[in-house]
């Protein structure tokens, strides 16, 4: 340790997407290479002097206690801890959280210092990891609401290394055995036998972390909720989709200095009719057991939603991924053109 492949490996993870802003302070990690990352990392973030650095991923990352916040942070997966590199800025973008972000070195914030908040989740106190939909994220839980994190990768293969190289680390852990027997019959694992109802596939490893899958009941449900979005709850059978995938809405603010564009996450649903835009809840749900009452909003919030039939053209972006699509739509909203021709017109 650190092998050349490993060194070899974390540098080629070591990008931030180019459409995201960081501070210096990340940029400065993300110019780092090889072994110098590897020093880097031992000398500021591992909290233990035998821990190893296994791999290195970059994220937006939503917390528990902030859900409206999301933040690009790098994570960093050790044999001791999952660790979170956050930009310093983080900490002042929700005054609610204060307790939750405490500023101990704020003296340095008028000096040459570039600071980052580094939250650490340790790998004994890790429960369950929930996997979203199509693998476009996952949720890591610990023993309290403090210890709640998402990843949005936005990005099934990044979901799927860091999920295999978890459990290869987890494998490592020596913990106590339970006093209550935790070999369960595997099909068992499938449901509740009282209700009948299939709940999601859980996974639970050696380490008894349970890794939790969605089930087909989860696209039905999202299926149930499109179509009641078109009021068309007959055609629920047929209705399909197509394409669920993590994205950003693209608004652009014009006249200002320089003309720019801020990125609003949101979740995009085809069907073989219509193009929706949700605002989805990554961090409350599945409900985590502490959990006293349901979260404030609903997991899907339609944000907005075009029938395909009123789509005009799609404008493709030449830059490599993220790929920059513009949909353009017709004038008339929801409306059949033929509607309105009726005799009234051609009267007095």
């Amino acid at each position: 340790y650190p092998s050349e492949l490993l060194m070899q490996k974390i540098t080629e993870d070591n990008q931030i997407p180019v459409h995201i802003h960081v501070s210096v302070s990340l940029q400065y990690v993300a110019g780092l290479k090889g072994r110098a990352l590897v020093e880097f990392f031992h000398s500021n973030i591992a909290e233990v002097e035998n821990e190893e650095l296994r791999h290195l991923m970059w994220s937006s990352v939503l917390f528990y206690k902030t859900p409206s916040v999301e933040v690009m942070a790098c994570v960093l997966l050790s044999t001791k801890a999952i660790y979170f590199l956050l930009d310093d800025s983080f900490i002042h973008a929700d005054e609610h959280q204060s307790d939750f972000w405490t500023k101990e070195n704020s003296d340095c914030e008028n000096s040459a210092f570039h600071l980052s908040c580094c939250f650490v989740l340790k790998l004994n106190d890790l429960q369950s990891v929930n996997v979203g939909l199509f693998d476009q994220y996952f949720r890591i839980t610990g023993h309290s609401a403090d210890h709640i994190v998402t990843c949005l990768t936005r990005d099934s293969y990044n979901t799927h290394t860091f999920i295999q190289q978890l459990m290869a680390v987890l494998s490592l852990l020596a913990r106590t055995p339970s006093p209550e027997p935790v070999d369960k019959d595997f099909y068992s694992e499938f449901g509740s036998k009282n209700t009948g109802k299939m709940e999601n596939y859980e996974l639970i490893h050696s380490s008894r972390v349970k890794f939790i899958y969605p089930n087909e009941e989860e696209i039905g449900d999202l299926a149930f909720l499109v179509a009641e979005k078109m009021d068309d709850l007959t055609n629920l059978p047929s209705l399909n989709i197509l394409l669920y995938v993590l994205a950003f809405q693209v608004n652009h603010f014009e006249g200002s200095a320089q003309n720019t564009s801020s990125l609003q996450p949101k979740t995009l649903i085809l069907t073989s009719s219509d193009l929706f835009l949700f605002d989805e809840d990554y961090i409350s749900y599945p409900l985590p057991e502490f959990a006293k009452e349901p979260p404030k909003r609903d997991k899907y919030q339609l944000a907005d939603g075009r029938r395909i039939r009123d789509l005009d053209r799609v404008l493709m972006g030449y830059q490599t991924y993220p790929q920059a699509l513009t949909f353009v739509f017709d004038d008339v909203q929801n409306q059949d053109l033929m509607q309105n021709l009726t005799l009234d017109h051609f009267g007095e």
